[in-house]
Protein backbone atom coordinates (compact mmCIF):
# COMPACT_ATOMS: atom_id res chain seq x y z
CA UNK A 1 0.00 0.00 0.00
CA UNK A 2 1.04 3.54 -0.32
CA UNK A 3 0.63 5.06 2.85
CA UNK A 4 4.23 7.16 2.08
CA UNK A 5 1.75 10.42 2.33
CA UNK A 6 2.78 13.48 3.78
CA UNK A 7 0.20 14.38 6.58
CA UNK A 8 -0.23 17.82 8.35
CA UNK A 9 -2.44 18.05 11.46
CA UNK A 10 -3.16 21.52 12.55
CA UNK A 11 -4.12 22.00 15.84
CA UNK A 12 -2.67 20.09 18.86
CA UNK A 13 -5.62 19.78 21.05
CA UNK A 14 -7.24 16.39 22.14
CA UNK A 15 -8.51 15.37 19.01
CA UNK A 16 -5.54 16.77 17.15
CA UNK A 17 -2.89 14.96 18.99
CA UNK A 18 -5.06 11.93 19.26
CA UNK A 19 -5.04 11.57 15.61
CA UNK A 20 -1.36 12.37 15.23
CA UNK A 21 -0.64 9.50 18.06
CA UNK A 22 -3.13 6.89 15.88
CA UNK A 23 -1.79 7.81 12.12
CA UNK A 24 2.26 7.43 13.84
CA UNK A 25 0.93 4.03 14.42
CA UNK A 26 -1.35 2.46 11.69
CA UNK A 27 0.32 4.65 9.14
CA UNK A 28 4.33 3.65 9.27
CA UNK A 29 4.88 5.16 6.56
CA UNK A 30 3.51 8.12 6.63
CA UNK A 31 5.31 11.67 7.28
CA UNK A 32 3.50 12.96 10.30
CA UNK A 33 3.27 17.00 10.91
CA UNK A 34 1.94 18.49 13.88
CA UNK A 35 1.23 22.25 14.03
CA UNK A 36 -0.24 24.41 16.66
CA UNK A 37 -0.02 28.18 17.52
CA UNK A 38 0.86 27.26 21.33
CA UNK A 39 4.19 26.99 22.94
CA UNK A 40 5.62 24.08 23.59
CA UNK A 41 6.77 25.60 26.99
CA UNK A 42 2.90 26.17 27.83
CA UNK A 43 1.70 24.12 31.07
CA UNK A 44 -1.63 22.53 29.63
CA UNK A 45 -1.75 20.30 32.83
CA UNK A 46 -3.19 22.66 34.69
CA UNK A 47 -5.97 23.74 32.40
CA UNK A 48 -9.16 22.75 34.53
CA UNK A 49 -11.77 22.80 31.72
CA UNK A 50 -14.46 19.60 31.79
CA UNK A 51 -14.28 17.06 29.68
CA UNK A 52 -16.74 14.07 29.16
CA UNK A 53 -15.38 11.18 27.86
CA UNK A 54 -17.83 7.84 27.05
CA UNK A 55 -16.57 4.20 27.12
CA UNK A 56 -15.61 4.00 23.90
CA UNK A 57 -13.56 7.24 23.84
CA UNK A 58 -11.97 6.12 26.89
CA UNK A 59 -11.02 2.59 25.34
CA UNK A 60 -9.79 4.33 22.49
CA UNK A 61 -7.40 6.25 24.69
CA UNK A 62 -6.09 2.88 26.76
CA UNK A 63 -5.12 2.22 22.37
CA UNK A 64 -3.17 4.85 22.25
CA UNK A 65 -1.43 4.32 25.32
CA UNK A 66 -2.28 7.36 27.32
CA UNK A 67 -4.53 5.76 29.81
CA UNK A 68 -2.26 3.46 32.28
CA UNK A 69 -5.01 1.51 33.42
CA UNK A 70 -8.99 1.60 32.89
CA UNK A 71 -9.35 5.67 33.24
CA UNK A 72 -6.66 8.01 32.67
CA UNK A 73 -5.18 10.20 35.59
CA UNK A 74 -7.15 12.00 37.40
CA UNK A 75 -10.98 11.01 36.03
CA UNK A 76 -13.81 10.49 37.95
CA UNK A 77 -15.62 7.20 36.45
CA UNK A 78 -19.56 7.66 35.83
CA UNK A 79 -21.19 4.62 36.96
CA UNK A 80 -24.64 5.79 36.22
CA UNK A 81 -26.51 8.86 34.14
CA UNK A 82 -30.05 10.11 35.35
CA UNK A 83 -31.66 12.35 33.00
CA UNK A 84 -35.16 14.13 34.33
CA UNK A 85 -36.78 17.15 33.77
CA UNK A 86 -37.81 19.80 36.30
CA UNK A 87 -41.56 19.89 37.32
CA UNK A 88 -44.36 20.43 36.60
CA UNK A 89 -43.92 17.29 33.88
CA UNK A 90 -46.17 14.45 32.52
CA UNK A 91 -45.46 11.48 34.67
CA UNK A 92 -42.41 10.23 35.50
CA UNK A 93 -39.81 12.22 33.63
CA UNK A 94 -36.46 10.53 33.52
CA UNK A 95 -34.36 7.90 32.57
CA UNK A 96 -31.45 6.28 34.64
CA UNK A 97 -28.91 4.53 33.26
CA UNK A 98 -26.91 2.42 34.92
CA UNK A 99 -23.75 0.63 33.95
CA UNK A 100 -24.18 -2.49 35.87
CA UNK A 101 -27.28 -2.63 34.12
CA UNK A 102 -25.56 -2.25 31.10
CA UNK A 103 -23.17 -5.04 31.89
CA UNK A 104 -19.98 -2.50 32.12
CA UNK A 105 -17.86 -1.39 34.81
CA UNK A 106 -18.72 2.85 33.83
CA UNK A 107 -20.62 4.34 31.10
CA UNK A 108 -17.67 7.12 30.92
CA UNK A 109 -16.00 9.45 32.56
CA UNK A 110 -15.04 13.45 33.38
CA UNK A 111 -11.53 14.53 33.91
CA UNK A 112 -10.11 18.15 33.43
CA UNK A 113 -8.86 19.47 29.95
CA UNK A 114 -5.36 19.15 31.30
CA UNK A 115 -5.66 15.77 32.59
CA UNK A 116 -5.93 14.44 29.16
CA UNK A 117 -4.29 16.93 27.15
CA UNK A 118 -0.85 16.83 28.94
CA UNK A 119 -0.77 12.72 28.29
CA UNK A 120 -1.60 13.07 24.92
CA UNK A 121 1.11 15.49 24.07
CA UNK A 122 3.88 13.53 26.57
CA UNK A 123 2.97 10.60 24.09
CA UNK A 124 3.16 12.37 20.68
CA UNK A 125 6.58 14.24 21.87
CA UNK A 126 8.10 10.58 22.73
CA UNK A 127 7.00 9.24 19.87
CA UNK A 128 8.57 12.29 17.56
CA UNK A 129 11.44 12.22 19.43
CA UNK A 130 11.94 8.09 18.97
CA UNK A 131 11.36 8.81 15.32
CA UNK A 132 12.47 12.17 14.80
CA UNK A 133 12.41 11.50 10.72
CA UNK A 134 9.50 10.90 10.15
CA UNK A 135 7.10 12.31 12.79
CA UNK A 136 7.59 16.26 13.23
CA UNK A 137 6.88 18.98 16.16
CA UNK A 138 5.74 22.69 15.30
CA UNK A 139 4.45 24.55 17.99
CA UNK A 140 4.48 28.10 18.43
CA UNK A 141 3.77 28.06 14.62
CA UNK A 142 0.22 29.27 14.02
CA UNK A 143 -1.29 27.99 10.43
CA UNK A 144 -2.24 31.45 8.39
CA UNK A 145 -3.42 29.67 5.90
CA UNK A 146 -4.35 26.34 3.79
CA UNK A 147 -4.40 26.25 -0.06
CA UNK A 148 -5.70 23.63 -2.50
CA UNK A 149 -2.49 23.03 -4.81
CA UNK A 150 -2.65 19.99 -7.35
CA UNK A 151 -3.39 16.54 -5.88
CA UNK A 152 -2.26 18.21 -2.22
CA UNK A 153 -2.67 21.13 -0.11
CA UNK A 154 -0.43 24.23 0.74
CA UNK A 155 0.34 24.59 4.80
CA UNK A 156 0.90 28.55 4.95
CA UNK A 157 2.94 28.63 8.72
CA UNK A 158 5.17 31.27 7.80
CA UNK A 159 7.07 29.06 4.85
CA UNK A 160 4.74 27.61 2.98
CA UNK A 161 4.73 23.90 2.56
CA UNK A 162 2.92 21.05 0.91
CA UNK A 163 1.60 18.36 1.77
CA UNK A 164 -0.43 15.37 0.70
CA UNK A 165 -3.40 15.51 3.01
CA UNK A 166 -4.12 18.40 6.10
CA UNK A 167 -6.51 17.76 8.60
CA UNK A 168 -8.00 20.80 10.67
CA UNK A 169 -8.36 19.93 14.11
CA UNK A 170 -8.39 23.54 15.71
CA UNK A 171 -12.17 23.71 16.25
CA UNK A 172 -12.42 27.03 18.78
CA UNK A 173 -15.54 27.91 20.72
CA UNK A 174 -18.34 29.01 19.04
CA UNK A 175 -18.68 32.85 19.69
CA UNK A 176 -14.94 32.80 17.85
CA UNK A 177 -15.79 30.77 14.81
CA UNK A 178 -16.24 31.67 11.27
CA UNK A 179 -19.62 30.79 10.55
CA UNK A 180 -19.68 27.28 8.34
CA UNK A 181 -22.38 26.14 6.30
CA UNK A 182 -24.74 24.69 9.00
CA UNK A 183 -25.04 27.26 11.36
CA UNK A 184 -27.64 28.37 14.00
CA UNK A 185 -27.29 30.53 17.12
CA UNK A 186 -29.52 29.04 20.63
CA UNK A 187 -29.42 32.45 22.40
CA UNK A 188 -28.27 30.48 25.23
CA UNK A 189 -25.47 31.09 27.44
CA UNK A 190 -23.89 28.05 29.29
CA UNK A 191 -22.30 29.05 32.75
CA UNK A 192 -19.49 26.45 33.61
CA UNK A 193 -17.17 25.67 36.76
CA UNK A 194 -17.26 23.41 39.93
CA UNK A 195 -19.77 22.60 42.23
CA UNK A 196 -19.02 21.21 45.85
CA UNK A 197 -21.61 18.69 46.92
CA UNK A 198 -23.23 17.38 50.25
CA UNK A 199 -24.43 13.83 50.69
CA UNK A 200 -23.96 13.27 46.54
CA UNK A 201 -23.47 9.94 45.67
CA UNK A 202 -19.80 9.14 44.34
CA UNK A 203 -20.15 8.55 39.70
CA UNK A 204 -23.84 9.85 39.81
CA UNK A 205 -23.87 12.16 36.63
CA UNK A 206 -27.23 14.23 36.32
CA UNK A 207 -28.80 16.17 33.47
CA UNK A 208 -32.02 18.24 34.13
CA UNK A 209 -34.28 20.18 31.81
CA UNK A 210 -35.00 23.21 33.25
CA UNK A 211 -37.51 26.11 31.30
CA UNK A 212 -34.44 28.38 30.60
CA UNK A 213 -32.41 24.90 29.28
CA UNK A 214 -30.68 21.71 30.21
CA UNK A 215 -28.30 22.03 33.35
CA UNK A 216 -26.33 19.07 34.26
CA UNK A 217 -23.62 18.19 37.75
CA UNK A 218 -21.29 15.91 36.43
CA UNK A 219 -18.92 13.74 39.08
CA UNK A 220 -15.31 15.10 39.52
CA UNK A 221 -13.19 13.42 41.93
CA UNK A 222 -12.93 14.70 45.64
CA UNK A 223 -11.59 17.71 46.50
CA UNK A 224 -8.11 18.07 48.84
CA UNK A 225 -10.35 18.36 51.57
CA UNK A 226 -12.43 15.06 50.38
CA UNK A 227 -15.46 16.93 49.85
CA UNK A 228 -17.55 15.88 46.79
CA UNK A 229 -17.25 17.78 43.66
CA UNK A 230 -19.28 18.12 40.35
CA UNK A 231 -18.43 19.79 37.00
CA UNK A 232 -21.53 22.74 36.78
CA UNK A 233 -23.16 23.27 33.61
CA UNK A 234 -25.99 25.53 33.40
CA UNK A 235 -27.68 26.81 30.38
CA UNK A 236 -30.24 29.75 30.62
CA UNK A 237 -31.17 31.98 27.99
CA UNK A 238 -28.62 34.85 27.29
CA UNK A 239 -31.38 37.49 26.47
CA UNK A 240 -32.68 37.32 30.12
CA UNK A 241 -29.98 35.90 32.18
CA UNK A 242 -31.43 34.89 35.27
CA UNK A 243 -27.79 33.93 36.85
CA UNK A 244 -25.51 37.11 35.64
CA UNK A 245 -26.97 39.62 38.73
CA UNK A 246 -27.22 36.74 41.33
CA UNK A 247 -24.76 36.25 44.13
CA UNK A 248 -23.00 33.13 44.96
CA UNK A 249 -25.22 32.68 47.86
CA UNK A 250 -28.17 33.34 45.68
CA UNK A 251 -26.93 31.05 42.52
CA UNK A 252 -26.62 27.70 45.40
CA UNK A 253 -30.50 28.60 46.26
CA UNK A 254 -31.58 28.51 42.65
CA UNK A 255 -29.20 25.60 41.96
CA UNK A 256 -30.36 23.59 45.18
CA UNK A 257 -33.70 23.87 43.43
CA UNK A 258 -32.88 22.54 39.88
CA UNK A 259 -31.51 19.15 40.75
CA UNK A 260 -33.59 16.81 42.19
CA UNK A 261 -32.38 15.54 45.88
CA UNK A 262 -30.44 12.35 44.60
CA UNK A 263 -27.76 14.82 43.77
CA UNK A 264 -26.69 16.25 46.97
CA UNK A 265 -26.48 19.52 47.73
CA UNK A 266 -24.98 22.25 46.19
CA UNK A 267 -22.90 24.19 49.11
CA UNK A 268 -19.90 25.25 47.11
CA UNK A 269 -19.47 27.30 43.59
CA UNK A 270 -15.42 28.09 41.61
CA UNK A 271 -15.74 30.63 39.81
CA UNK A 272 -18.33 30.61 36.78
CA UNK A 273 -17.13 30.80 33.42
CA UNK A 274 -19.84 31.83 30.47
CA UNK A 275 -20.47 30.96 26.84
CA UNK A 276 -22.52 31.74 24.33
CA UNK A 277 -24.09 27.97 22.56
CA UNK A 278 -24.58 27.72 19.32
CA UNK A 279 -24.22 24.89 15.93
CA UNK A 280 -21.43 25.28 13.63
CA UNK A 281 -20.93 22.36 11.54
CA UNK A 282 -19.72 21.77 7.74
CA UNK A 283 -21.67 19.65 5.20
CA UNK A 284 -18.85 17.88 4.95
CA UNK A 285 -16.10 16.96 6.61
CA UNK A 286 -13.60 16.41 3.77
CA UNK A 287 -12.90 19.51 0.69
CA UNK A 288 -10.27 18.35 -1.85
CA UNK A 289 -7.21 17.28 0.18
CA UNK A 290 -8.53 19.14 3.69
CA UNK A 291 -10.33 17.31 5.94
CA UNK A 292 -12.17 18.67 9.43
CA UNK A 293 -12.92 17.17 12.23
CA UNK A 294 -14.06 17.22 16.11
CA UNK A 295 -15.20 21.35 16.71
CA UNK A 296 -13.51 22.20 13.63
CA UNK A 297 -16.04 20.37 11.69
CA UNK A 298 -18.93 20.22 13.82
CA UNK A 299 -19.18 22.62 17.14
CA UNK A 300 -22.75 21.69 19.28
CA UNK A 301 -24.95 22.34 22.10
CA UNK A 302 -23.36 20.33 25.24
CA UNK A 303 -26.99 19.49 25.93
CA UNK A 304 -25.28 15.55 25.33
CA UNK A 305 -21.71 16.03 25.98
CA UNK A 306 -20.99 14.32 23.15
CA UNK A 307 -18.54 16.74 21.18
CA UNK A 308 -15.34 15.73 22.03
CA UNK A 309 -16.55 11.97 21.85
CA UNK A 310 -17.92 12.66 17.95
CA UNK A 311 -14.09 14.00 17.22
CA UNK A 312 -12.38 11.02 18.45
CA UNK A 313 -14.71 9.04 16.01
CA UNK A 314 -13.71 11.12 13.56
CA UNK A 315 -10.31 10.56 14.10
CA UNK A 316 -10.80 6.69 13.80
CA UNK A 317 -12.53 6.89 11.08
CA UNK A 318 -9.68 8.75 9.22
CA UNK A 319 -6.87 6.62 10.41
CA UNK A 320 -8.90 3.41 9.61
CA UNK A 321 -9.49 4.60 6.30
CA UNK A 322 -6.06 5.32 5.21
CA UNK A 323 -4.47 3.01 6.91
CA UNK A 324 -5.50 0.28 4.18
CA UNK A 325 -5.64 2.79 1.04
CA UNK A 326 -3.15 3.38 -2.04
CA UNK A 327 -5.39 5.86 -3.50
CA UNK A 328 -6.19 8.78 -0.85
CA UNK A 329 -9.35 10.45 -2.54
CA UNK A 330 -11.22 7.25 -2.77
CA UNK A 331 -10.14 6.51 1.26
CA UNK A 332 -11.58 10.23 1.73
CA UNK A 333 -14.73 9.33 -0.28
CA UNK A 334 -15.00 6.97 2.56
CA UNK A 335 -14.61 8.61 5.18
CA UNK A 336 -17.30 11.06 3.97
CA UNK A 337 -19.71 8.41 3.67
CA UNK A 338 -18.75 6.27 6.64
CA UNK A 339 -19.04 9.64 8.93
CA UNK A 340 -22.27 11.22 7.92
CA UNK A 341 -24.78 9.20 9.62
CA UNK A 342 -23.76 9.40 13.66
CA UNK A 343 -22.37 13.08 12.45
CA UNK A 344 -25.76 14.14 11.34
CA UNK A 345 -27.66 12.19 13.91
CA UNK A 346 -25.31 13.86 16.74
CA UNK A 347 -26.22 17.32 15.20
CA UNK A 348 -30.17 16.38 14.72
CA UNK A 349 -30.70 15.40 17.87
CA UNK A 350 -28.45 18.04 19.90
CA UNK A 351 -30.12 20.73 17.56
CA UNK A 352 -33.83 19.23 18.18
CA UNK A 353 -33.04 19.52 22.21
CA UNK A 354 -31.66 22.66 22.24
CA UNK A 355 -34.23 24.34 20.03
CA UNK A 356 -36.80 22.68 22.41
CA UNK A 357 -36.10 25.13 25.40
CA UNK A 358 -36.64 27.67 22.66
CA UNK A 359 -40.16 27.12 21.91
CA UNK A 360 -43.07 29.08 23.50
CA UNK A 361 -45.38 26.38 22.11
CA UNK A 362 -48.16 25.62 24.92
CA UNK A 363 -47.30 22.07 25.73
CA UNK A 364 -43.49 21.96 24.68
CA UNK A 365 -42.31 20.97 28.11
CA UNK A 366 -44.88 18.17 28.62
CA UNK A 367 -43.93 16.92 25.40
CA UNK A 368 -40.61 16.56 26.38
CA UNK A 369 -41.30 15.18 29.44
CA UNK A 370 -43.33 13.04 27.85
CA UNK A 371 -40.75 11.99 25.65
CA UNK A 372 -38.45 11.29 29.10
CA UNK A 373 -41.17 8.89 30.31
CA UNK A 374 -41.70 6.89 27.35
CA UNK A 375 -37.99 6.08 27.41
CA UNK A 376 -37.41 5.51 30.25
CA UNK A 377 -40.64 2.98 30.25
CA UNK A 378 -39.32 1.03 27.09
CA UNK A 379 -35.90 -1.09 28.29
CA UNK A 380 -34.82 -1.95 24.28
CA UNK A 381 -35.25 1.82 23.12
CA UNK A 382 -33.18 3.18 26.24
CA UNK A 383 -30.41 0.00 26.11
CA UNK A 384 -30.15 1.65 21.96
CA UNK A 385 -29.77 5.02 23.95
CA UNK A 386 -27.23 3.98 26.03
CA UNK A 387 -25.35 2.16 24.22
CA UNK A 388 -25.48 5.20 21.68
CA UNK A 389 -24.31 7.37 24.26
CA UNK A 390 -21.29 4.46 25.02
CA UNK A 391 -19.88 4.19 21.37
CA UNK A 392 -21.77 6.28 19.14
CA UNK A 393 -22.96 4.67 16.21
Amino acid sequence: MNTAWQLAVVGAGPVGLALALHAARLLPHAQITVFDARALERDVAADPRTLALNLGSLQFLQRLGVAPGALPTGAQPITEVHVSQQPPSWGQAEVRLRAGELGVPHVGAVLSYGSLLAPLQAAWLAAAAAEPQRLHTRFGTPVAGLKAEGSGVEVDAGVAERFDLAVVAEGGVFADQTRKAVTHDYAQTAWVGTATLAGATPGLAFERFTRQGPAALLPLPPGPDGQARAALVWCVTSADDPVRDLTDAQRLAVLNTLFPPEAGRVVGLGPLKTFALGLNAERTLVHGRTVNIGNAAQTLHPVAGQGLNLGLRDVQSLVGALRWADDLDAALRRVEWARAPDRWAMIAATDFLARSFTWQLPGAASARGLGLAALGALPPLKGWLARRMMFGG
